[in-house]
């Protein structure tokens, strides 16, 4: 899965999952589903009825049938929070690129572009825009500045905020309450990633950016440092 950095109000940076392609599909598909049922029931609900109207009231009933569909997504996704229902069961959600809510504007441009990214080629325009982006965006989250994220949380101990510490522990920090739980979640694993993968860089650039919001200066090497900090806010918000 694909991650992308953003920072938060307290300028730490935080990291979003990107949709997998395959999700996508997956929730695009539910949601076509769902516009195939909704064709079903209005034919058997109208078979019979339309051959009775003329040229003209046939097309406007036509265009009403067709019209909750053409705006299927761009509804759900304004009033569901970034979400149509195949979007709610996989787990996805539009975001802006910040990771905040997008605006109607936003929502209507890449409903806008849905003509050329999916309805054209298949939705081929879109898959190859998305795997080549790296951030999960297809021509109208291009152009709206939005993206789709996986909300789908890890269970593995090592990225939550858990960390196991002694009962005599003894804390160094208690700035560390400055955070809250998502914040500290994602700095552990941004810590714990980039500790594995030696990008010792990343976590000298994460560890300033922590004192910077405490207030305080590093204390050890920003390893240690970082550890500290994960430590202090297990063993603060535990005793609370």
């Amino acid at each position: 899965m694909d991650k992308f950095q953003i920072e938060t109000a307290q300028n730490v940076n935080i990291v979003q999952n990107v949709a997998g392609v395959g999700d996508r599909i997956l929730a695009y598909l539910i949601d076509g589903a769902i516009m195939l049922v909704y064709y079903f029931i209005v034919f058997l609900l109208l078979v019979g009825t339309i051959d009775a109207l003329g040229d003209s009231a046939t097309f406007l009933v036509i265009m009403v049938i067709l019209l909750p569909v053409l705006v299927y997504h761009l509804l759900f996704e304004m009033f569901w929070d970034g979400k149509s229902p195949g979007k709610a069961v996989m787990k996805l959600r539009v975001v802006k690129l910040d990771g905040s809510k997008p605006a109607f504007s936003n929502f209507l441009l890449r409903w806008l572009l849905r003509v050329i990214d999916i309805a054209l080629a298949s939705g081929a325009v879109a898959l190859v825009t998305i795997l080549l982006n790296g951030r999960g965006q297809r021509l109208g989250d291009l152009a709206a500045g939005t993206t789709v994220i996986s909300e789908k949380t890890p269970v593995a101990f090592s990225q939550t905020i858990l960390t196991v510490i002694p009962e005599d522990y003894v804390p160094q920090y208690p700035q560390v309450t400055v955070f809250n739980d998502a914040e500290m979640q994602k700095i552990k694993q941004i810590y714990i990633e980039n500790r594995y993968k030696g990008n010792h860089n990343i976590i000298l650039r994460l560890s300033n950016r922590i004192a910077n919001v405490m207030q305080i200066e590093i204390d050890g090497t920003p390893i240690t440092f970082v550890d500290k900090v994960i430590k202090d806010y297990n063993y603060y918000t535990q005793n609370m």
